[in-house]
Parts: C-alpha cells; structure tokens; sequence
C-alpha cells in the first residue's frame, strides 16, 4: 500500500521559485518553477528519501494525519497591543466595514502577496 506523506509548498525568493518539503521526511525537498512542478518533481525526491532510509537500514517514518479545511473552525484569538487594537479600529471604520472583516482583508492581502493563499 503507498504511503501519502503530507508536503508543503512554500515560495523561496532566494531559490526564485517554489520548495516542496515533508515534515515527516527530515531533509526530503524539491523545488520548482511553479507549484505544480515542485509538487511534481516532490514525489520523486520523496520517494528517493525512502529508498534511501530504507537501503541505510533506518526506521520509515509513519505518515502524518492530513488534515483538511474541515479540521478547522476558521475561528482564532488572539492578543495584541492596545494601541494596535485600535488603529485597526480605526481603520475599519474608515472603511465601513468590521474589524473582523478588515483584520480579514488585511490577512488575505499579505497571504496572496506571499504567495500563500489559496482557493
């Protein structure tokens, strides 16, 4: 039975271009283009990290869990600063809109700016 390891695609300006890595495979990475040629190209290096694991005798790790947007309840606290807390006060009321939907914005912005967000 094949094993599904959970990957992670991040966008590395110093690689200029996007790295897959595993967290259950220490070391295990690939880079590509685009997302969908390091997710592409992970799959070999995965599977070269294991032939290799298993060739050197160590134990295979056991795939994490994935999880899925319905393990979380797109709910979160968090503290800050005061005076943080009401410049973006502020700043939603400028805009019409809540605070929630602001911090909202504001988080989607910086994500998509990233490279981070996703559908």
């Amino acid at each position: 039975m094949k094993q599904h390891y959970p990957v992670e695609l991040h966008w590395s300006a110093e690689d200029a271009g996007w790295i897959a890595t595993f967290p259950d495979l220490p070391g295990c990475s690939a880079w590509g283009a685009t997302e969908a040629d390091a997710l592409a190209e992970s799959q070999g290096a995965a599977a070269a990290w294991l032939k290799a694991c298993k060739a050197a005798g160590n134990p295979i790790p056991a795939p994490s869990p994935l999880a899925n947007d319905a393990d979380y309840s797109g709910r979160f606290v968090m503290r800050i600063p005061k005076r943080l807390h009401a410049d973006l006060a502020k700043s939603a009321k400028r805009q019409g809109v809540s605070l929630n939907q602001y911090v909202l914005y504001l988080l989607t912005a910086r994500a998509a700016a990233s490279g981070e967000a996703r559908a």
